[in-house]
């Protein structure tokens, strides 16, 4: 392939690609990925740029510091909603990205994630008696899929009991499934950040053992951590993959409902669980479009294209996770497949999810109750989709059994 110069870029194409009803990916990635360099795409706001949607093209990028997150508060990046918000230790590089990742990954260590699985399968078997005792047809999303990670991040963070219901309404600050005014968003913003500053000053006086006592050991003692970030981390952990894992436990399993043969095949073989949880992860396009973008720190060529210093970079790393170049039949759902781990649903490089290990195990025990419990379950009306959101995936889904 022969590099693109920047002084050549053709009009931009109007992106996102995807439709945020149902879960197919557009045609135009893969026509992307067959045709030379990266393509010049315009978001609804912000200025254009490059689209990456090849799988190797993604990892490249995404393991590059040359280009830099911290880059996006100086420009008008390309983004889906009018305003810019803040995206904390998203929108940081090293050596602040490094520091504050640091102080967090000992929470996400495989022993301490592994050991939080009896108390997400009680969690997933108490929902199921729940939904039970409703009776069909219920909410799969409201009664199931929105309460397990609001309920997970709530036991990491040391949140008690009796306040959990609390923050499944300030969870919905970050929820697309809600209809939230803007005032509603500045009133539960503001009762969750009082909430948060009370929730510190608890375990400064009487430290547990959770993660919000681990910060503010780390603030204290090491004076790592100015008050601000500890705060700013805190409500990063609260909403960071939790409208991710909602809507893939929703995703999940209407797209079994509807490969009969892939579900019969868990269903007969327990010990796919984990592998069908990476390939539902690889094969499901939850992103309407490409989110976080990043700035070339100075000229790169990635996949035939000079990217000059200043400009900025998409990357989709769910069409990334469908190339045909890295997986055979890439658009087939295939629970058998030996390199589904392979993907790029949790990132990549210095930036790869933090909590990707206790999003597949969620993942893992969501589908496995449901299984179990279930056996004959069903679709009891058409699904409703979310609109207006970066995260698509079922806003209602009725389900019978």
């Amino acid at each position: 392939m022969g590099i693109e110069l920047s002084s050549t870029k053709p009009a931009p194409a109007s992106y996102p690609f995807n439709s945020s009803e149902g879960l197919d990916l557009d045609e135009a990635y893969e026509r992307a990925q067959k045709g030379e360099g990266l393509q010049w795409v315009r978001m609804p706001y912000g200025e254009p740029g490059w689209l990456v949607s090849r799988y190797d093209d993604a990892r490249f990028v995404l393991g590059d510091r040359r280009f830099s997150h911290a880059a996006v508060a100086e420009n008008d990046a390309p983004r889906m909603r009018e305003l810019q918000t803040p995206s904390g230790i998203l929108g940081m590089d090293a050596p602040d990205h490094t520091r504050l990742r640091g102080l967090v990954t000992r929470a996400f260590t495989p022993r301490r994630v592994e050991a939080r699985r009896p108390h997400v399968k009680e969690l997933t078997a108490s929902l199921l008696q729940d939904m039970k005792a409703i009776g069909s047809p219920v909410d799969l999303v409201e009664h199931y899929a929105i309460p397990i990670p609001v309920a997970v991040i709530c036991g990491l963070l040391g949140v008690p009991n009796e306040d959990r219901a609390l923050f499944r309404g300030w969870c919905d600050i970050a929820m697309s499934t809600s209809s939230l005014t803007a005032e509603d968003h500045v009133r539960l913003a503001g009762e969750l950040m009082s909430y948060l500053s009370d929730l510190v000053e608890d375990r400064r006086a009487a430290p547990q053992d959770d993660l919000v006592s681990a910060l503010i050991e780390a603030r204290d003692v090491n004076g790592r951590l100015s008050h601000e970030e500890l705060v700013n981390l805190i409500v990063f952990l609260l909403f960071a993959g939790h409208e991710t894992t909602a809507s893939q436990i929703s995703s999940f399993v209407l797209v079994l409902l509807e490969q009969p043969d892939q579900l019969a095949l868990l269903r007969s073989r327990p010990d796919l669980l984990e592998n069908a949880v990476e390939e539902l992860t690889r094969f499901i396009p939850l992103g309407i479009g490409a989110a976080f973008p990043r700035y070339a720190t100075e000229d790169i060529e990635v996949g035939g294209t000079l990217i000059r210093a200043g400009e900025p970079v998409l990357i989709q790393s769910n069409a990334a996770s469908r190339d045909a170049l890295r997986f055979p039949s890439p658009g087939v759902l295939d629970i058998t497949r030996d390199d589904a781990r392979h993907h790029l649903g949790y990132g990549h490089g210095p930036h790869h999810c933090l909590g990707a290990s206790l999003a597949r195990l969620e993942l893992q025990e969501a589908l496995r109750t449901l299984l179990d419990g279930l056996p004959g379950l069903h679709l009891a009306q058409d699904v409703e989709w979310k609109k207006e959101t970066i995260v698509r995936g079922p806003r209602r889904m009725f389900v019978a059994w």
